[in-house]
């Protein structure tokens, strides 16, 4: 009963299937036997008439109208029909479905079906020769699905999934501005986000104002644009890709200032910037490293030239030979678990471990000199003598110092003068000693006030852990040198009575 010829057409409504476009279907003839004959022309819906005639060897029905169990395939590959067998899968009834699948289908579709089904129903005696696909559903294509009303429940349905879906949209819609928003923040600097005003711009990085911050930036861009970390190194060395930066370069220095002028922590400073614990302290040591470099190679100390040309109207008065006013500080460190390093650290002076350093300014209140940071337990004398500055004056330079700073010897080595407070050798000062003790108390009142700069800066505001010493002369030096950017020292009221 199968036929291959490729002229092979499938001869049931709506069904296009033929040899050539689909091999693989098998095309049979209609049956012999009469009853079954016509049991088969009713399932297909197409009686014998003047447009349908069966002819065997040119009418077939293809394999897809047949459920696999009515299909017999022979050892040689050859298909037949079992006997007794009709079509059953068939576009009207939705290849053998039935209706139970046209749960959840469109309106319109169950209505084209439901028109299917009524025109063509197996039990009426008609003649559907003439039906064509147009032909069938022409009357339902002037139809729409507005002319069938669905019951209220599935209407309430319809409005509650219609609720759903708006507020579904209205939260994706937020979702895509909040994104749109952070992508555009992440855009931006975040040192532009916490610093707005010249008062934040003091608070997290101890520079006066916006403006001396970008003329800072901008002089350091050009070299800080070419810095390498120590891992970056190590790993172009082995011939590794490294990683790109993870911030922009403004908010590395943003961070290191944060660090040094806002005292915030390492964790604190992960969590702002969203890097990792790690990447802060790299951050971190690489400029501390570099700004010690920097701002190290600046030159500090002023010749006397310009220590005379900048020098205010008080201290040529009563001071004009002045070159230097220079005076030590301490800042408290962790105690060491080791009994030597202990005693080298304390100081008697606070009655704690700390270091020291010796920190010289000019008359018009500029930091000129920065030792590095020694044991606590080192006199004023002594690092006076390692600190070298005595090396640094020329004949005839007035040193400015506290009256414990005994450094007659060393000063005569290069004979400068030392300008200290007259020391008491009665019960009571004389006038002219008192009245030259208040002068120089007014005068050195500058150095006091550049130091109070100095460890303004918060990293300095509780002890300084050991972990910090490899690291903590450049911090030192650093915060030094920034503090200048902090505008004039404030010298009304300093005027001696």
């Amino acid at each position: 009963m199968a036929q291959s010829s490729c002229r092979c057409y499938c001869s049931v409504p709506c069904c296009s299937n033929n040899k050539h476009k689909f091999p693989y279907l098998s095309f049979h003839d209609f049956p012999v036997d009469a009853e079954i004959r016509v049991r088969w022309v009713r399932a297909i819906k197409r009686d014998e008439g003047p447009s349908f005639k069966i002819l065997r060897g040119s009418t077939y029905v293809c394999s897809q109208h047949f459920t696999p169990e009515d299909i017999i395939t022979s050892a040689s590959g050859r298909t037949r029909i079992k006997k007794g067998a009709k079509p059953s899968r068939l576009p009207w009834n939705d290849w053998g479905k039935g209706r139970a699948s046209q749960a959840g289908q469109p309106v319109y579709q169950r209505a084209r079906k439901h028109f299917r089904a009524a025109v063509l129903d197996e039990s009426q005696e008609m003649p559907v020769g003439d039906f064509t696909e147009e032909a069938l559903l022409g009357g339902l294509a002037k139809e729409h699905d507005y002319a069938y009303h669905p019951s209220p429940g599935k209407l309430d349905a319809a409005t509650r999934r219609i609720q759903e879906l708006e507020l579904q949209v209205l939260s994706l819609e937020r979702e895509i501005q909040q994104l749109i928003v952070k992508q555009q923040q992440q855009q931006q600097p975040l040192i532009f986000k916490f610093c707005v005003t010249d008062e934040d711009f003091r608070y997290y990085t101890r520079f006066s104002s916006k403006e001396v911050f970008t003329v800072f930036w901008e002089s350091v861009y050009p070299s800080a644009s070419r810095l390498v970390y120590w891992s970056k190194a190590q790993r172009t060395a082995q011939g590794t890709p490294s990683p790109q930066r993870k911030l922009p370069l403004i908010d590395e220095l943003f961070m290191f200032l944060c660090r040094v002028a806002a005292g915030l922590l390492e964790k604190t400073l992960s969590s702002i910037f969203e890097v990792s614990l790690s990447t802060v302290s790299r951050i971190i040591l690489t400029w501390t490293s570099y700004l010690y470099q920097v701002l190290g190679s600046l030159p500090l100390w002023m010749t006397r030239e310009q220590v005379q040309a900048t020098m205010p109207d008080k201290f040529k008065l009563y001071c004009p030979q002045v070159r230097v006013i220079k005076d030590c500080t301490e800042i408290r460190c962790e105690t060491a678990s080791s009994l030597l390093l202990q005693s080298e650290t304390f100081s008697n002076y606070k009655n704690h471990t700390t270091f020291k350093g010796l920190i010289g300014i000019a008359p018009c209140g500029v930091i000129t000199f920065v030792s590095k940071l020694y044991t606590g337990s080192i006199s004023d004398i002594e690092i006076t003598r390692q600190s070298q500055i005595l090396q640094l004056l020329q004949p005839e330079d007035g040193v400015m110092a506290d009256k414990g700073l005994q450094i007659e010897k060393m000063r005569s080595q290069v004979g400068a003068t030392l300008i200290i407070p007259p020391l008491k050798t009665s019960n009571q000062l004389s006038t002219e000693d008192t009245q030259k003790t208040q002068a120089i108390a007014r005068l050195r009142i500058l150095v006091e006030r550049a130091i109070r700069r100095v460890k303004e800066y918060h990293i300095w505001d509780g002890l300084v852990p050991l972990s910090m010493a490899g690291s903590v002369n450049q911090l030192w030096a650093i915060c030094c040198l920034l503090s200048k950017y902090q505008g004039p020292l404030d010298i009304k009221g300093d005027k001696p009575v």
